[in-house]
């Protein structure tokens, strides 16, 4: 009787003793699992910090790049408006050099091109054109350049390599009209003038009401001899 009366208190001291084994036993794993691990933990947060702090060094750069390019491309349209085309080009060739891939860079290179154009220029403007051409960014502004440069080539007697240059476009969503127009220019140049009037009614087409010199391509249309639907009586 002596012996079944303890074993409810041997269970008991079973128990703890087992709870307190566990305990021990976890804390072991615990320990040698820091052991095995702790260090990578430590990268992990220095990594984790490090990247946190690194980002936000990122955006700082990133913040201040854009507000030197924005200045560097403000001092050159002040410079074009006073006709320094010399001290605009410093400016050109400071955010070529230090952001040639913002839009910056290709805002001021079409720039600068239209001002060499102005200044009797065209062989300057041809390069500033195809540097946009090749490096513009967004996409579209090299869309916008490619059209430029087609227009100067034609003017310099190279209607081959303008259409070539026109072609040359994978994307021209948006521009339609213009490049039609400059195909049609560019057609008429070399006497193909069934050629020319389908390329001008292509553009008239693409104009949406309001937009572009409609007056102009009419004008060109009639002077080819072609009739043009819906414009008679138009002034």
């Amino acid at each position: 009787a002596a012996s079944r009366g303890n074993i409810p208190r041997f269970k008991s001291w079973y128990l703890v003793m087992g709870d307190t084994y566990n305990a021990h036993d976890q804390g072991e794993v615990v320990k040698k699992w820091f052991k095995d691990n702790g260090s990578a933990i430590v990268m992990g947060l220095v990594i984790a910090f490090g990247g946190l702090f690194g980002f936000k060094q990122w955006q700082a750069w990133q913040e201040t790049s854009r507000q030197q390019a924005s200045y560097e491309y403000e001092m050159l349209n002040v410079q074009l408006a006073q006709d320094q085309l010399d001290a605009a080009m410093d400016h050109y060739q400071a955010l070529i050099d230090e952001h040639g891939k913002s839009a910056y860079a290709s805002m001021a290179a079409l720039a600068m091109a239209r001002a060499r154009m102005e200044a009797n220029q065209p062989d300057l403007a041809i390069g500033l054109y195809e540097y946009v051409v090749d490096n513009g960014y967004p996409k579209a502004m090299k869309v916008v350049a490619r059209e430029r440069l087609a227009r100067v080539l034609l003017d310099q007697g190279q209607p081959e390599k303008a259409m070539e240059t026109l072609n040359g476009a994978d994307d021209i969503s948006g521009y339609e009209a213009r490049y039609a127009e400059v195909r049609g220019d560019i057609l008429s140049s070399q006497g193909r003038s069934e050629e020319a009037i389908a390329a001008y009614q292509e553009s008239l087409d693409a104009l949406e009401a309001g937009a572009g010199d409609r007056a102009k391509l009419v004008m060109k249309l009639e002077s080819m001899g072609a009739t043009i639907p819906g414009e008679e009586g138009e002034s």
